[in-house]
C-alpha cells in the first residue's frame, strides 16, 4: 500500500494538466469502480459475520481478516486520490497518520495468504488431525501475530521518522500531495522499504509454493482424497495469483516512470488512470470475487445480500419520484 500510496500521488500530479470538468470526469471514473468494489467487499464482510458457520470456521475467519485489510487499503487509497486530485493539502502529522496506516495494512494481505495456504496444506495432508491442529484459538493467535508483525513495521517507520527535521519547516501544511516520497524520510527509509517489501513477498511466495508442492505430493498418495487435493491445489494457485497482484502495486511506479518518458502528458494521464484502477483498485477486490463466486457456502448468501442491497437502493430511488409525482397531482 505504500507503493499504492505513491502511485496515487503520481496520478494526481498528472491530473494537474487537466481542466476542471475533465478532472471531475476522471475522478468520477476512478470513484465509480471503487465504490462498486467497496460495496462488494462490504457485503462480503457482512456475509462472513452473518452466519455462525463463518464465524467458527478458521478459513472464513482468515478470509474476513484478508478482506478487512483490502477494504481499508482501498478506502484509504481512494480517499487520498480524491484529496490529492482536488489539491487539498494536508498537514504533515495528518499525512503521517495516513502513511503509517498504509504501511500497517500493506503487510496484512500477503501474511494472511501465507496462513491460509498453511491451513489448506493441513486440511489436505492431515485431514484427520485438521480439527485439532487448526482451531479457532490458534487461528486467532495467527491473526494477532500477523497484526503484530505489521505493527513492528510501523514502529520501525516511527523510529526512522525521528530523523525528520520539523524545525526546518516553514509551516506544518504540506506544499505537495500527501505521499510517502513527500514526507522527506531520507535514504535510510527508502532502503528499509525496499528490503522489507522484498523480504515480505519472497517469504510469502516461498511459503505458498512449498504448501502447493506439499499438497501436490500428497495428491499422489492413495490415502489422500483426490477431490480435496485438487481443490487444495487450485486454492493455493489462487493464493499465488493474489500474492502476485498484491506485488503488482510495486511494479506500478517503474511502469509509470517509463510511460511518462515516451507518451504525451494528456495521453499518459488517461493511461495512468486505467492503470490505477486495474493495478491498485481491482486487486483489492479480487478476494471477494474469487471466494464469493467459487465457495459454494458463501455464494448463495452473498448473492442474496447483494440482491437485497440492490432492491433497497431501487426502493430508495423510487420513493422520491413517487413523492414528487403525488405533490404535482395535489398541486
Amino acid at each position: 500500500m505504500s507503493y499504492a500510496n505513491q502511485s496515487q500521488s503520481n496520478n494526481t500530479v498528472g491530473l494537474q494538466y487537466m481542466g476542471f470538468l475533465e478532472l471531475v470526469l476522471f475522478s468520477t471514473m476512478t470513484s465509480m469502480p471503487c465504490c462498486v468494489f467497496l460495496l462488494i467487499n462490504g457485503t462480503m464482510l457482512f456475509t462472513l459475520r452473518s452466519k455462525i458457520v463463518f464465524r467458527e470456521t478458521s478459513r472464513y475467519i482468515l478470509l474476513f481478516n484478508l478482506l478487512f485489510a483490502d477494504t481499508v487499503q482501498m478506502t484509504l487509497g481512494q480517499l487520498l486520490f480524491i484529496l490529492n486530485a482536488f489539491r487539498i493539502r494536508l498537514t504533515y502529522p495528518v499525512c503521517g497518520v495516513f502513511t503509517m496506516l498504509a504501511y500497517f495494512t500493506n503487510a496484512i494481505p500477503p501474511l494472511t495468504l501465507v496462513v491460509m495456504s498453511l491451513e489448506r496444506y493441513v486440511a489436505v495432508c492431515y485431514p484427520l488431525r485438521h480439527s485439532t491442529i487448526v482451531t479457532i484459538r490458534k487461528t486467532t493467535v495467527a491473526i494477532i501475530m500477523v497484526w503484530g508483525f505489521s505493527s513492528l513495521n510501523i514502529l520501525t517507520h516511527v523510529i526512522l521518522l525521528l530523523d525528520f527535521k520539523f524545525e526546518d519547516l516553514e509551516s506544518l501544511t504540506m506544499k505537495d500531495n500527501c505521499a510517502r516520497e513527500n514526507m522527506r524520510l531520507g535514504s535510510m527509509s527508502d532502503l528499509y522499504d525496499k528490503l522489507y517489501v522484498y523480504f515480505l513477498f519472497v517469504s510469502a511466495g516461498v511459503a505458498i509454493l512449498c504448501s502447493y508442492i506439499g499438497v501436490s505430493i500428497a495428491a499422489r498418495s492413495a490415502s489422500t482424497d483426490k477431490a480435496s487435493a485438487r481443490k487444495g491445489r487450485n486454492t493455493l494457485l489462487l493464493h499465488m495469483v493474489q500474492l502476485g497482484l498484491s506485488l503488482s502495486s510495486t511494479i506500478h511506479n517503474p511502469l509509470h516512470l517509463a510511460l511518462s518518458k515516451v507518451l504525451d502528458k494528456k495521453i499518459f494521464v488517461r493511461i495512468q488512470i486505467v492503470l490505477y484502477v486495474c493495478v491498485i483498485i481491482f486487486p483489492s477486490c479480487l478476494s471477494s470475487l474469487i471466494y464469493g463466486i467459487r465457495d459454494q457456502t458463501i455464494r448463495p448468501i452473498l448473492i442474496y445480500n447483494l440482491c437485497c442491497q440492490w432492491k433497497c437502493a431501487l426502493s430508495l430511488s423510487v420513493v422520491p419520484v413517487k413523492a414528487k409525482s403525488s405533490m404535482h397531482i395535489t398541486s
